[in-house]
Order: C-alpha cells, then structure tokens, then sequence
C-alpha cells in the first residue's frame, strides 16, 4: 500500500466526517431555524462530533480496504469473494446510520418517541460506528494477514 493511498484513504475520511456535520446542520437548520440547530449541537456536540468522526473512521478504513482488494493484495481466496467483502463492508459501514439520523430527528422534533430517546439513540449510533471500525479493521486483516 502506497503512501498516496493511505493519504487518499484518510481523505476520504475526514471529507465523510465534514459531510455528515454539514447534513446535520442543514436538516436540523432547515426543519428548525439555525439559532436551534446551534444550541443542539451544543448540548449534544461530543455525539455529534463523534458519531462524524466514526463515520470518517469507517469511510476511511472501507476505502483502505478497497484499495487493498484492487492492488492485488491478500490471497487468491479473498480476492475471489472480493464482492461479498466488499458488501459486507459497506453494509457494515453505513447501513447503521439509521440510528445516526434518529437523534437528529428527535433534535428537530420531527418524532416524538425518537425525542423522548435521543440520548439513548446517540448512544446506540456509537455502539453500532464501534462494531462497525471493529468489523472494518478485521476485514482489513484478513485481507493483509496480519
């Protein structure tokens, strides 16, 4: 794996972190106004920012591991169900996010069971983006056998 790659790979990373931060502004300043979007984000930044900084964790990862597919590394066997590792991946990646998107609902007040929640779903978002470096970075290693 080249230097470039590694580089191309955390790129992508750090733009998915400032996307998501950016949509969560957007939805939550559109559906509110922005004087509510801010005061949510400073009641609930250390979610916020780290639910964007898992998801720029995982990108990242999702990308390295592409590369690596692409590049001819790993064996022949992981080479041969480069398909079904790289759904797993992705799926494992962003499928979680669902629970990402319930507490900014909540923080807009768009549902109220999701409001009455929200911390908890916050939480929820963190265990999933956890599991989801954790199944990022085994795939990685299996691919690299390491």
């Amino acid at each position: 794996m080249t230097n470039l790659s590694i580089k191309k790979s955390i790129l992508y990373g750090l733009l998915a972190s400032i996307i998501m931060l950016v949509i969560y502004f957007v939805v939550v300043g559109l559906i509110s106004d922005w004087p509510f979007a801010k005061d949510q984000f400073a009641q609930y930044w250390y979610f916020v920012i780290s639910l964007a900084i898992g998801f720029g964790i995982q990108i990242s990862l999702y990308t390295h591991l592409k590369q690596l597919i692409a590049n001819g590394q790993g064996s022949g066997k992981v080479l041969g169900v480069t398909g079904a590792t790289s759904t797993a991946a992705m799926i494992s990646c962003c499928a979680h996010y669902l629970t990402n998107i319930l507490p900014i609902l909540g923080t807009v007040g768009l549902v109220t069971f999701v409001a009455q929640y929200q911390t908890q779903f916050f939480w929820i978002g963190l265990i999933f983006n956890i599991a989801g470096i954790i199944f990022m970075i085994n795939k990685i290693r299996k691919v690299t056998h390491v």
